[in-house]
């Protein structure tokens, strides 16, 4: 079993930036692929970003392309997500994700996840 606590949430004005992690306990996450998915108030669950076990390959969707990073910290065992430019329809609920072992790039939809942290929220004000 793998268990994933997000941090890093938080209060920021339009434009400003933030950093969010994923530490892992139970077993090491090097030998999965990351994501982070995203879900606002009313909404479904939404794909961000994702990263492969490798840390060599990462995806992003259309909405954050440029503007958001993942990158994941082998030794620490910990996987980040650096919000820049940040909108307004950013705010949501970040959860911190872990592919199933077919996915080794990582989880690009929701059926792709076999572990999913609880989540840590982001409020972007105008």
């Amino acid at each position: 079993q793998v268990q994933l606590v997000e941090s890093g949430g938080g209060l920021v004005q339009a434009g400003g930036s933030l950093r969010l992690s994923c530490a892992a306990s139970g077993r090491t996450l090097s030998t999965y692929g990351m994501g982070w998915f995203r879900q606002a108030p009313g909404k479904e669950r939404e794909f961000v970003a994702r990263i492969s076990w490798s840390g060599g390959t990462t995806y992003y969707a259309d909405s954050v392309k440029g503007r958001f990073a993942i990158s994941r910290d082998v030794a620490k065992n910990t996987v980040s997500l650096q919000l820049n430019s940040l909108k307004p329809e950013d705010t949501a609920v970040y959860f911190c994700a872990a592919a199933r072992t077919e996915y080794p790039l990582g989880p690009a939809r929701r059926d792709d996840v076999g572990y999913w942290g609880q989540g840590t929220r982001v409020t972007v004000s105008s």
